[in-house]
């Protein structure tokens, strides 16, 4: 007995499904092209990267760079207020200018009493010196008045000795004629009495005892005259010395003169260097541009009591201006000072600069900070550290740069 096969009923999507030669005929193709362009990518890809590779190598770029100068804070030297403010914000000035006029009223007159200080200083130097050199005469003069003086009472004492005794010894004649005379007249009157001589013998004898007598008183008084007279030139002698003791001070009195001397030069230079300080201060009234710049940062206006202590505006010089670029650690190895370095400063961004590495920092810019890392304490997190570069313009005289644009650098580090 026959049985016969069910019919299934298959539905035409399922039927497609299991005709492999009718679906898959198409798919050949794409595998087939994808096996040809997939390569050639991969060989521009390679070329890409080798001609990049080739172009890059040797050369290190950062973008975290600007262009840096120096800024100059312009203060005064001395307190007053602003009668003059000579210039406004952004003016070119050049160094020397005067960019800021204080009141000087206070000042000149502090100045005029320099002034007559000074000439106050000088009278008294010169009157220090007069009195010098008439010290110096009167000295010498007084010490060779003295000295003669002293040589003159010596010779009257040894003249007055030389009397004295020469009194003496008239003395001692005039009592030995005394003597004589006193002998002779009482040997008379005894022969008187005899009446063995005559009255004229008497008066004769009588007459030359006078005569012995008066002569004795003579060389008596000429003997305490002359002795007063040794005594008076002893004294003269004594006061003449003293004079020469008080001329031979003369020197101690020349050096005192002298030492007025010295202390009046001293005030005088005292003075004249108070007079140099006020015609500075005066000076100072007129605030100078220190450096030639732009004006920038003007806070000062007419009126204002302005100080030493607060910048009154801050030049900015154009024509010295360089690179700070922050490279990382990494691409620092390989650079020296003296390689080139090609600048794009963002303002410019079609320019090209020519420069040249001047100076690594010496150490990197973290290290710097108010509060730098310590690796040591807590959790350590290695980040690249950046050092920075300084770099130098061959050429910008065309281009007017400020600090603080920014730019790119390119080094090239296979420059030895």
């Amino acid at each position: 007995m026959s049985t016969a096969a069910p019919s299934l009923d298959v539905p035409e999507a399922e039927s497609s499904k299991n005709a492999p030669s009718a679906v898959k005929t198409p798919a050949a193709p794409r595998s087939s092209r994808a096996k040809k362009v997939f390569p050639a990518l991969l060989a521009v890809a390679a070329v890409g990267a080798g001609a990049r590779w080739l172009v890059t190598h040797g050369h290190e770029s950062t973008d975290d760079a600007q262009v840096e100068g120096r800024i100059a804070n312009v203060s005064p030297r001395v307190s007053g207020q602003v009668a003059k403010v000579l210039v406004s914000d952004n003016q070119q000035v050049k160094a020397g200018d005067v960019l800021v006029a204080l009141d000087a009223t206070d000042l000149e007159a502090k100045l005029d009493v320099a002034r007559a200080d000074v000439l106050s200083a000088e009278a008294q130097a010169a009157n220090a010196r007069s009195q010098l050199a008439l010290t110096e005469v009167n000295a010498g003069a007084n010490l060779r008045q003295a000295r003669g003086g002293v040589t003159q009472a010596s010779s009257g004492i040894s003249s007055s000795k030389a009397a004295l005794d020469q009194a003496r010894a008239d003395v001692v004649a005039a009592e030995a004629r005394f003597k004589l005379a006193d002998t002779d007249l009482t040997r008379v009157k005894t022969l008187k009495a005899e009446g063995a001589v005559t009255q004229a013998d008497l008066d004769a004898r009588q007459s030359a005892y006078d005569q012995s007598k008066a002569a004795l008183d003579v060389a008596r008084a000429r003997l305490s005259s002359t002795e007063a007279g040794v005594q008076g030139s002893s004294g003269g002698l004594e006061a003449a010395q003293g004079k020469l003791a008080a001329a031979e001070s003369g020197p101690v009195q020349v050096q005192a003169a002298e030492a007025a001397v010295k202390l009046s030069d001293a005030k005088l230079k005292q003075a004249q260097a108070a007079l140099k300080l006020a015609e500075l201060a005066v000076s100072y009234t007129q605030v100078r541009a220190p450096v030639s710049g732009v004006v920038s940062r003007r806070t000062v206006e007419v009126g204002q009591v302005v100080g030493p202590e607060r910048p009154l505006m801050a030049l900015v010089p154009q024509d010295d201006v360089w690179i700070v670029a922050n490279f990382k650690e990494d691409q620092v190895g390989e650079m020296k000072a003296g390689q080139p370095v090609d600048v794009e400063v963002d303002a410019y961004g079609s320019h090209h600069f020519k420069g040249h590495v001047d100076s690594l920092a010496g150490a990197s810019g973290a290290r710097f900070a108010l509060l730098p890392p310590d690796n040591a304490s807590g959790n350590f997190v290695k980040v690249v550290q950046r050092i920075p570069v300084l770099i130098r313009f061959d050429d910008v005289k065309d281009v007017p740069l400020k600090p603080g644009m920014s730019a790119v650098v390119t080094v090239d580090t296979r420059s030895r």
